[in-house]
C-alpha cells in the first residue's frame, strides 16, 4: 500500500482579527459543483481561523453548505431570516442559532451589526443586492469593515468588469474601487481580508442604518 506524499502546507493563524464574518450567498447550489465546494471550503477556513458565522439563515443551497461546515467545525452559527422566508428557506432542523426578524432591511442591518467583515459567494439577485449595499455603506462611511468577494471560477468577473468600467467613466472613485477585496479561493481571500486597510476618501458623518426601521436616517445638521 502506497503512502500518500505529504505536501507542505502554508501555516494558518490560530486566531484572526475577526470574531464573526457575515457570508452572503445563494439559497440555491448552482450548476457548477465548484460553487458548492467553495462554500464548504469557506466554512472550513472560518473554523480553522476560529471565526463564527452570521448569514441569511437558510438551510438550503450554498447557505446550507457554508453554515453546516462552520457548525460541524464547532463554531457558532447565527442565521438571520425574515419570518416570511422561513417556510421557503428553512427545511428540516435549523443550523445553529436562528434569529427571526420582520423584514429584509432588518435582516441586512442585523447581519451587518453582528459581523466584523463580509464575504460574498456566488448567488442571485438577493446576494448581489446585499453585496452592493454593504459596499455602498462603506463608501458612505457607515462602516469600515472589509468586504470580500469569493470569485469562484470567475463567477464575478463580469461584475468586477462593470465596476472597473464605472471607475473609468468617473462614476466610482479609485478609493471606492478598493473597498472590494476579491480572490478565487477562501484561503487567499481570508489572507487579503486580514491585511485590509480602509482607503475611503469621503466620509458622511451621522449617517446610519436605523435600528428596526426600514429607512435611512441622517443625524447631521
Amino acid at each position: 500500500m502506497e503512502t500518500p506524499s505529504l505536501q507542505p502546507q502554508p501555516a494558518k493563524p490560530a486566531s484572526s482579527r475577526f470574531k464573526r464574518i457575515c457570508v452572503f450567498c445563494g439559497s440555491r447550489s448552482g450548476k457548477n459543483p465548484r460553487y458548492q465546494h467553495a462554500a464548504v471550503q469557506l466554512g472550513q477556513e472560518l473554523v480553522e481561523r476560529n471565526i463564527d458565522l452570521v448569514y441569511g439563515g437558510g438551510s438550503i443551497g450554498l447557505m446550507g453548505l457554508v453554515s453546516q461546515a462552520v457548525y460541524n467545525g464547532g463554531r457558532h452559527v447565527l442565521g438571520v431570516i425574515p419570518v416570511t422566508l422561513m417556510p421557503k428557506e428553512l427545511t428540516g432542523d435549523p443550523v445553529g442559532e436562528v434569529k427571526a426578524v420582520s423584514g429584509m432591511h432588518q435582516r441586512k442591518a442585523e447581519m451587518a451589526r453582528q459581523a466584523d467583515a463580509f464575504i460574498t459567494l456566488p448567488g442571485g439577485y438577493g446576494t448581489l443586492e446585499e453585496l452592493l449595499e454593504v459596499i455602498t455603506w462603506a463608501q458612505l462611511g457607515i462602516h469600515n469593515k472589509p468586504v470580500g468577494l469569493l470569485n469562484v471560477d470567475g463567477f464575478y468577473n463580469s461584475l468586477l468588469g462593470f465596476i472597473d468600467k464605472a471607475v473609468d467613466e468617473d462614476f466610482i472613485t479609485e478609493a471606492a474601487r478598493h473597498i472590494i477585496v476579491s480572490a478565487p479561493t477562501a484561503q487567499e481571500l481570508m489572507s487579503k481580508l486580514e491585511e485590509y486597510v480602509p482607503n475611503q476618501d469621503e466620509i458622511v458623518s451621522g449617517l446610519r442604518w436605523e435600528d428596526g426601521e426600514d429607512t435611512w436616517v441622517h443625524n447631521g445638521h
